[in-house]
């Protein structure tokens, strides 16, 4: 059976603040079924100026610390983008998407379903890059 993909309501672009836009991409993350182990930090890296939109762009820094290991080997980093037309009503939602580090697939929140394998992944072939130098 096809999984429901989980949303929120994002922000209108006369709404828009980067403070908001973080605590919106973290509504979303809570949203996603990751295990309660992972952890994860938020941040504002940017904005970008284009000809028709403006650009935020974020990461959320996602790891597994344990006790054994409270400072982890590798962090997995997931970068997002909230996009504010310049030419549609200012009342419209933002746009966000976002890509997985190390990926150039972009995914955007209302089309797809977030897997806690992908942060599997970035660790473990960070750990496994680590381990061959």
């Amino acid at each position: 059976t096809k999984s429901l993909i989980k949303n929120i309501q994002w922000i209108t672009g006369n709404n828009f603040t980067v403070e908001r836009g973080r605590r919106q991409i973290e509504e979303y993350i809570s949203m996603w079924d990751v295990h309660r182990s992972w952890l994860h930090c938020s941040e504002f890296l940017q904005e970008e100026e284009l000809r028709y939109s403006k650009r935020y762009h974020y990461r959320v820094c996602w790891s597994v610390p344990t006790r054994r290991k409270p400072i982890p080997r590798a962090t997995a980093n997931v970068y997002f983008v909230i996009e504010i037309s310049k030419i549609k009503p200012a009342t419209l939602p933002v746009e966000v998407f976002f890509t997985l580090e190390s990926s150039r697939l972009i995914h955007r929140p209302e089309q797809c379903q977030f897997r806690e394998k992908w942060l599997k992944d970035i660790i473990e072939n960070k750990i496994i890059l680590m381990e061959r130098l």
